[in-house]
């Protein structure tokens, strides 16, 4: 038995409820190194001595290149919970509990893994909407001016004596005439990048919090828009910027006039006095920013001042226009205080409201229930980039870096984590797939089929490419054809809103082996799975042979059972009962 690869955190994702009776246990062991993995639990706070133990056996539930992940749901009377696992390697029979391995149980109750309490306010609770959610994200400048129509024309205003800035038109009118598009490719939410009043076109750097940008139209436009949204049964996202402001942010301008005796010198991070704004960029600030971005000051967000100011803007925005999220601009920069105060006070103001992270990295850290409710999973796009578009890992490879992506988080956490091929801050997908549409339509398959909810930024699906950000932010192309990856979408979103196995079904891998490109899974809920086998590779591929008799939901490159090189199978199954 190979005794160093074993682990299991408790009151980790290792050890979390789901539900007031309901909690899930995991153990990582190597690959392939156990006969059988069991679960002995009882109450810590049982008045018998020794304790009195129950079991429940555990399954191998997902697989990496190294590591077997043995998982149970636990029905539980108990909400206090002592605990050790039974390693049965076919040679030799360990205990395991308190990160030592043992061939005997001791009497005391106390050396044993503990849940002291499987406590309601530890239980992630996430909006009951967001895992059917298929969202179209928006830049806001590039999108649209009218009906099918982006004007490309730069706009300057006056904010208060300030000028601000747009490259190419967008509006928010403009979205709002076309729902009807977004809708009938079958998106149900729209996140929509920042739209507050800010100086440049990306509107990064705030000005105003309070108000809609005048490039983009006013605040009745934005209520109007999100009414026309709730009407037609789609929820609205908007972007929080709270890490950073602009240089003409009335506080800052405070301090730039007024030096140390200004109010808020406390509102920004690292102030060197006298304040002043570099001439180039070449002159480091005396303040500290957002990476190198002179014009964009750091917000003190430990100052409670500035907690109070942002959880208003947080508050403000629910309430008066009733949006259904927000997603929080470099989150990761940002103190875990701010976090847990903004989201009291946004979920008090509207419980179901989502609030997503930006966090390129690993992201557990935020994802426990008391700061956010998902992140931008830029790890689904990265392992999609290295198998689907460069085609660097096998899908073994793959299917290993999927698995541990998934067991980094607490069990409901990854069922609402962002799934993105590409943003406003990063190469197209289609531009990392060499422009190879049928790379791009597996990527696409993969996003639509997997745990999570996909996030598609506008005009993927017209096929708009660009590796550099004057290219991945390209207007709109209103007036190309559909091309082939338009109806793919669609097809792709019909599959997923029509099967409730792809939105709130568990994920099963069927087939991912060494040296090939043939990746196939399995998302059961209830009696019934779909199983999508995606062969990304230029030979043809066999259907496992236990899926040979089911149904065929959508396919391409499917005779017999053979899936020809780049093709696709989605199949269903129900056992009878």
């Amino acid at each position: 038995m190979n005794l160093s690869a074993v682990k299991h955190l408790p009151m980790s994702p290792d050890a979390h409820g789901i539900g007031p009776r309901n909690i899930v246990f995991r153990l990582r062991c190597a690959r392939d190194d156990l006969r059988a993995c069991t679960l002995y639990y009882a109450d810590r706070a049982c008045r018998q001595t020794p304790v009195i133990f129950s079991c429940v056996s555990m399954a191998v539930v997902a697989q990496d290149e190294w590591f077997d992940y043995y998982e149970v749901i636990l029905q539980s009377p108990y909400k206090r919970i002592c605990y050790y696992f039974e390693l049965d390697d076919g040679k030799e029979v360990l205990l395991y509990y308190g990160d030592f391995f043992s061939h005997h149980r001791v009497d005391d109750r106390s050396e044993y893994y503990q849940l002291p309490f499987n406590h309601r306010a530890d239980i992630v609770s996430l909006p009951d909407w967001a895992a059917d959610a298929v969202v179209y994200n928006i830049f806001p400048d590039s999108f649209a001016s009218a009906k099918r129509t982006i004007s490309r024309q730069p706009c300057e205003s006056n904010w208060n004596g300030q000028i601000i800035h747009g490259k190419l038109g967008g509006t928010i009118r403009g979205i709002t005439e076309n729902l009807d598009y977004i809708r009938d490719l079958g998106f149900n939410c729209i996140y929509i990048n920042p739209i507050f009043v800010a100086g440049e076109y990306h509107k990064y750097d705030l000005i105003d919090y309070f108000h809609i940008d005048p490039c983009f139209g006013t605040d009745e436009d934005f209520r109007n828009l999100v009414s026309t949204c709730h009407a037609l049964g789609m929820r609205v996202i908007i972007d929080g910027v709270f890490n950073h402001v602009g240089w003409y942010f009335f506080a800052f301008e405070d301090v730039i006039e007024k030096g140390e005796t200004s109010a808020y010198k406390d509102w920004f991070y690292g102030l060197q006095f006298s304040v002043q704004r570099p001439a180039t960029g070449d002159e480091y600030p005396t303040y500290e920013c957002f990476g190198y971005e002179r014009m964009m000051p750091k917000t003190n967000t430990e100052n409670p001042e500035v907690i109070r100011y942002f959880c208003d803007v947080g508050q403000y925005w629910v309430r008066e226009f009733d949006i259904d999220g927000w997603r929080l601009d470099v989150a990761s920069e940002i103190n875990d205080a701010f976090w847990r105060a903004f989201r009291a006070a946004v979920k008090q103001t509207k419980p179901d409201c989502l609030l997503i992270g930006e966090v390129w990295e690993s992201a557990q850290h935020w994802l426990n229930g008391d700061m956010f409710d998902s992140t931008m999973n830029y790890d689904f796009r990265k392992h999609c980039r290295r198998f689907f578009a460069e085609r660097v890992i096998d899908a073994a490879q793959f299917d290993g870096r999927v698995t541990n992506m998934r067991m980094r988080y607490k069990l409901p956490i990854v069922y609402c984590q962002l799934n993105l091929l590409d943003s406003h801050d990063v190469s197209r997908f289609l531009s990392l797939c060499g422009n190879d549409i049928q790379r791009m339509k597996l990527a696409v398959l993969f996003q639509m089929t997997f745990i999570g909810i996909p996030s598609v930024f506008y005009g993927d699906e017209k096929g708009v490419d660009g590796l550099l950000e004057e290219e991945y932010r390209h207007p709109m192309p209103w007036g190309a054809p559909a091309g082939a990856l338009e109806p793919f979408y669609q097809d792709a979103i019909r599959l997923r809103n029509e099967n409730p196995e792809l939105r709130k079904g568990d994920f099963r891998t069927v087939m991912a082996q060494a040296g090939s490109g043939a990746y196939c899974y399995r998302r059961s809920l209830g009696n019934s799975c779909v199983c999508v086998l995606l062969n990304n590779q230029p030979q043809a591929a066999e259907i496992p042979a236990d899926l040979r008799d089911s149904a065929v939901l959508w396919q391409e490159g499917l005779t017999g059972h053979t899936v020809a090189p780049m093709g696709f199978a989605v199949l269903k199954q129900v056992k009878k009962q």
